[in-house]
């Protein structure tokens, strides 16, 4: 199934190509870095990377901004509130907080693909307030209670 997202290009995204995804059966698309000149992140270091684009999503949908597993795996690159959300009624340009876990400095080029995106469907919850729960199994045990 294909939803339609209107995207707008922003003025230092003109020549990136928009976000894709690599395979048919892939879940996310990259986003590019809409840089000018290159970034290091030095370790320990957290910085905001622009891609350039601002987007309207369809109600009831979000954009769940994720990290890319390949640059967690070598160099370290984490994505601290991952997974971040693009709400439908945001209109602003699409940035991703970027953290160094690694032990060297990481540059950013202009076009590096620094994260994927993931269009899902959004489930409101509507409050029932009870005085009491159901009992189960596991109850209040968390934390690693089910690991015992």
């Amino acid at each position: 199934m294909t939803v339609p997202v209107r995207v707008r290009r922003l003025p230092h995204n003109q020549d990136l190509p928009l976000p894709a995804y690599a395979t048919k059966g892939a879940a996310g698309m990259d986003l590019l870095a809409a840089i000018t000149d290159p970034m290091t992140i030095l370790p320990g270091q957290r910085t905001l990377i622009p891609t350039g684009l601002s987007i309207a999503l369809p109600p009831g949908y979000e954009l769940q901004i994720r990290p890319r597993s390949g640059l967690a795996l070598r160099n370290g690159i984490v994505l601290p509130n991952s997974p971040g959300t693009i709400d439908e009624d945001y209109r602003g340009e699409i940035q991703v907080i970027v953290l160094n876990t690694g032990s060297e400095p990481f540059v950013v080029e202009r076009g590096a693909r620094i994260a994927q995106a993931v269009l899902a469907p959004v489930v409101r919850a509507g409050w029932e307030e009870v005085a009491d729960l159901d009992v189960t199994a596991r109850n209040d045990g968390g934390f690693g209670s089910t690991g015992r």
